[in-house]
């Protein structure tokens, strides 16, 4: 069972001395023995530690005493970030599926060449068409085409634009 404290989160540069606080937090992390990582991450998590790695133990408090100062993503960020480690995993757990506002509209063509050879993308409702293949996002499609784990949207051009555009 997860244990969550209960802080309200203060806003970042509203109190330079809660900012000095959580940077001596962090600091003080550095000095401490992998020991009194494991109590320090029963203290912030509520659970055993995972495992004995001093840099595991270090990234996740540090992440775990800002996010408790300064509150975590928001609803929406969390929610994409599990359908995006879905993908990555594979694996399916949550069925609704969230509308990316990077995707460009349904029917757009997107068209890529890659090793000498012109590929053709066609954005659906519901993912995208290559080749007469349905894919879910266009991560799924770059790693098709190239055998290698691509962001899709950088592998089509479409980051790239919308900082252009900005």
């Amino acid at each position: 069972m997860k244990h969550h404290n209960k802080i309200s989160p203060a806003k970042p540069g509203q109190d330079g001395a809660v900012d000095q606080t959580v940077l001596a937090r962090l600091a003080a992390l550095k000095a401490m023995s992998v020991r009194d990582l494991k109590a320090e991450w029963e203290k912030l998590i509520g659970t055993a530690a995972p495992n004995n790695s001093r840099t595991f133990l270090e990234i996740r408090i540090a992440y775990r005493i800002q996010e408790l100062t300064y509150g975590g993503p928001d609803r929406q960020t969390r929610r994409m970030l599990d359908l995006l480690a879905d993908e990555v995993e594979g694996v399916a757990r949550r069925k609704k599926q969230i509308a990316d506002p990077r995707n460009p509209v349904v029917g757009t063509r997107l068209i890529r060449e890659w090793d000498g050879v012109e590929h053709t993308v066609i954005v659906l409702k519901d993912g995208f068409d290559w080749q007469g293949q349905k894919y879910k996002s266009l991560s799924a499609v770059a790693r098709a085409i190239t055998g290698t784990r691509w962001n899709g949207y950088r592998f089509f051009g479409l980051r790239e634009r919308k900082r252009e555009q900005a």
